[in-house]
């Protein structure tokens, strides 16, 4: 079992280093520009989102981590989103913009779940040449159940799935937001993407990729050191398709 960690360093992050992470650039326009998109109900200046916004930086050795908000998040407030297709056409403006600050760095779209599903619609659109789709939290299932597999099923960008596994207790859970992707539906559909695609799994989460004390008690692990190991699965993901680009 870990020892515990002293108050004082209990919520701090472990650095990535140039060693830690497999990106090392060797050059300006070899560092990935990312644009990372929130998830339906929080905006950009969520701790979440900052939080990962920083992680993905690191990991990536991003020229820029680009997060913004959907024009449905007014002042902070809380609104239910739009469909996602509604999205797409300032989820482009956006990338334009931080393209024309950064040209000709590889693009990497990122997002939290809701977010992570207009990257996907984005990716496939015309005129936008993403190298990399990651998605933290994918939601496969819409919230009366259907399967959306199609805009998976559509890319033809290489793409990286960051999810979770439920623990037993989880499962028992009425309301469990993990129901949002069903592990077992994700891989199948894995398996009929025709672009590259890889998953790393995040044991015993919640929707936010947030493991429950116990459950990383019983493995050994920190959230923190949790969450630098899904970064480093993204960055070696990353590093293969930017080679084989």
């Amino acid at each position: 079992m870990a020892s515990s960690s002293p108050p004082s360093s209990k919520r701090r992050r472990r650095t990535l280093t140039l060693e830690d992470s497999p990106i090392v650039s060797s050059g300006k326009e070899s560092s990935p520009l990312v644009v990372f998109a929130h998830g339906a109900g929080a905006p950009s200046t969520s701790d979440w989102m900052i939080r990962w916004k920083d992680i993905l930086g690191k990991a990536l050795h991003a020229v820029e981590v680009v997060t913004f908000d959907y024009p449905y998040i007014s002042h902070g407030k809380r609104r239910a989103p739009p469909k996602a297709e509604k999205l797409i056409e300032y989820h482009k403006d956006i990338i334009k913009e931080a393209i024309a600050k950064h040209p000709g760095h590889p693009l990497i779209l990122a997002g939290k779940s809701m977010g992570s599903r207009v990257s996907c619609m984005v990716a496939c659109q015309e005129g936008v040449k993403a190298s990399v789709v990651v998605c933290l939290g994918y939601p496969l299932k819409g919230m009366k159940g259907a399967l959306r597999d199609e805009t998976l099923l559509e890319l033809s960008v290489p793409t990286m799935f960051v999810q979770v596994i439920l623990t037993q207790v989880q499962l028992s859970m009425k309301g469990s937001k993990d129901g949002l992707c069903p592990l077992v539906k994700l891989k199948t559909v894995c398996q009929k993407m025709k672009t590259i695609n890889e998953l790393h799994v995040v044991d015993g989460g919640d929707h936010s990729l947030k493991i429950g004390k116990k459950h990383l008690n019983e493995r050994g692990l920190t959230q923190d050191e949790a969450e630098d190991q899904a970064a480093n699965a993204v960055a070696k993901f990353v590093e293969k398709s930017l080679a084989g680009s």
